[in-house]
């Protein structure tokens, strides 16, 4: 018997393949969907504000990874300089008819050292940021912790790996509901929480960048078969601590939402067999279930609990109680889409980490290399060919792919599944878009066949009864990327580096964009792109 969760797992992936031929329809506008959907752009702060060393702010985790000899040189220390360009960034969105914009609010830069006294330059910048999307009619969706903990508390007690950190999160999410929350009404506590935790502390090749023998070793501290869950644990006590004071101090004056962000590639059997079907419920049960279970059911799945054994921290009941129901929508980041293949060899280890618990393979088109036959063009990619290092080298454009394929019906699986299998949250899809090799052309038609694409499968999801209820292309400008710095873009105007003012230029993504925002045109190959822009000689040269 493969099992109710496999048959229903089968159900949404024949539903997905069903719908393949009809997603991404050629023809649809911005009126098909709901007139309560909301389509933005987004960015963090450490990507986007630069500023790293103004106006009181103090080094975070990632600054100071990106410091270290393992970011490829790249930092977030002026960026797109989006602390002091802001307003004319705003501008740019108005201008192309966002209706949101989701960011992060630096914790180093509102309270420095982590807890205590507001920074109050910081606190007027995001007023500032804040009013300055209102007055120009942009909704404003704020994230709390976008991978840059103040370093002050990573130094103090090591950070996530420490259930301190609850209390403190805890605090600091309290002082921007009290400041921001009159105006704000979309709330994420941590974004890819699932990705924080294996980058950060399984291989190490995120921040703050801890790791153990023999899965990597890239890292000076860390255990790659604890920390993993460790931190998934606290994070979700961070999270639930955090909506339960939003619902006791704020909700019904604010009336505002609480969301959680998960990184979600989607998932399907490499073939029909039984043993390929269980393993890709089992590896959608670990990079979904694990950390979205306990939000909807109180718990994590049992195959996760069965294979972590005494490494996953157990919740008790008043923390499962807090847990459960503590989101009001998921976010969903998504780029593409794998195909799973049971791999039951890394299970007899007894040295293990959450990712071999998996016990999977990754392959990418039906006839590619098994993952296990890779070589990989970096070095962190010598130690592990398993899940992490397979989904995140799909953002490494310039090391190892030039662009995700176009795979619409993923999303569309995804949403589908979301919906069966956790009773239909509503849904934002917080980061989808198209990453290209940043300096390579305007002329950027290979994203716009992207985002027509994944728009479309969005729109079959929700004609489907999905409660989907966003869309958020990541994102508005080419600035710092977590794990390729400047060497790719994912953004709708590029930013010359090379100029002093940092000048945006609109490529061809931007003005299809804004057309499908305003009602016009959707066929890419009427597109126009603006005179405005660097030629595609200057940019390749």
């Amino acid at each position: 018997m493969i099992g109710l969760c496999s048959a229903r797992l089968f159900l949404v992936l024949a539903a997905a393949f069903e719908v393949v031929a009809v997603l991404a329809a050629d023809q649809y506008s911005r009126a098909d969907f709901p007139a309560d959907f909301v389509f933005g752009s987004g960015s963090s702060a450490y990507q986007y504000e630069g500023a790293a060393f103004e106006d009181g702010r103090t080094p975070s985790i990632w600054d100071t990874f990106s410091h270290s000899d393992r970011s490829h040189g790249a930092s977030g220390d002026v960026t797109c300089d989006g602390y002091h360009k802001y307003k004319e960034d705003i501008k740019l969105m108005s201008e192309m008819g966002l209706e949101a914009f989701r960011f992060s609010v630096s914790w180093p830069r509102l309270i420095p050292d982590g807890r205590g006294p507001v920074n109050p330059m910081g606190l007027q910048f995001y007023n500032n940021f804040i009013d300055e999307l209102i007055r120009h009619g942009i909704q404003p969706h704020v994230t709390l912790h976008h991978h840059d903990l103040p370093q002050a508390l990573e130094d103090e007690y090591g950070g996530w790996i420490s259930r301190k950190i609850v209390k403190d999160f805890t605090a600091y999410a309290d002082v921007c509901f009290r400041e921001f929350g009159d105006r704000v009404l979309h709330w994420t506590t941590v974004n890819e929480a699932n990705i924080f935790a294996l980058g950060g502390y399984d291989i190490g090749i995120i921040p703050p960048g801890r790791c153990s023998m023999p899965f990597s070793n890239a890292c000076s501290g860390g255990n790659s078969s604890t920390e993993p869950y460790i931190v998934g644990h606290n994070i979700l006590l961070a999270h639930s601590a955090t909506a339960t004071l939003y619902k006791k101090k704020y909700k019904v004056t604010q009336k505002g939402y609480i969301g959680f962000s998960i990184y979600n590639m989607w998932m399907v059997p490499y073939t029909s067999t039984k043993e390929d079907v269980i393993a890709t419920e089992r590896a959608i049960d670990y990079f979904i279930g694990w950390l979205i279970n306990p939000l909807i059911f109180g718990d994590y799945p049992e195959i996760v609990k069965k294979n972590a054994g005494t490494r996953i921290p157990a919740f008790t009941e008043n923390e499962s109680k807090q847990v459960k129901d503590s989101i009001d929508f998921v976010g969903v980041n998504h780029y593409m889409t794998t195909f799973v293949k049971d791999n039951p060899s890394y299970l007899p280890m007894d040295n293990r980490d959450l990712l071999a618990d998996m016990a999977i393979q990754l392959i990418y088109e039906k006839g590619d290399t098994p993952p296990d036959q890779v070589k990989f063009k970096r070095q962190f990619f010598r130690y592990r060919s398993d899940l992490l290092c397979l989904t995140l080298q799909y953002r490494l454009e310039p090391f190892v792919l030039a662009q995700f394929p176009v795979m619409p019906w993923g999303l569309y699986g995804l949403l589908e599944y979301l919906k069966q299998v956790y009773g239909n949250p509503p849904v934002y899809v917080q980061e989808n878009g198209q990453t290209t090799r940043r300096n390579g052309t305007l002329e950027d038609s290979s994203r716009v066949e992207y985002l027509h694409a994944y728009i479309g499968s969005v729109l079959d999801a929700v004609r489907n009864g999905s409660d989907t209820k966003g869309y958020f292309v990541w994102t508005l400008c080419d600035c710092l990327e977590l794990l390729n710095g400047f060497d790719s873009g994912f953004g709708m105007y590029y930013v010359d580096l090379n100029d002093k003012d940092l000048k945006r230029y609109e490529k061809l993504s931007g003005r299809w964009y804004t057309n499908f925002l305003k009602g016009k045109s959707t066929w890419p190959q009427e597109i126009t792109p603006s005179r405005d822009k660097l030629s595609s000689t200057f940019l390749t040269s």
